[in-house]
């Protein structure tokens, strides 16, 4: 399955948050389904609806690089 990519700066590392301000680094799939990038790893107490990219100042939700066009 295919990751999904950054529409500002194009690269697929992003991380999401909990309440205490830790980060998880996860990917985002085509299906908009969230998988941590180290395996194994659990997403349990994050919060799913808003993802951050690694690369630029781009956050918003998942269902938004869905919506990216690709050429």
């Amino acid at each position: 399955m295919r990751k999904l990519n950054c529409p500002q700066c194009n690269i697929p590392n992003f991380y999401i948050m909990n309440d205490a301000g830790e980060r998880r680094l996860v990917y985002v799939m085509e299906d908009l389904s969230i998988c941590p990038k180290n395996e194994g790893e659990s997403l349990e107490g994050f919060n799913l609806d808003k993802i951050y990219c690694l690369g630029c100042s781009w956050s918003g939700s998942p269902a938004r690089l869905k919506q990216t066009k690709r050429y």
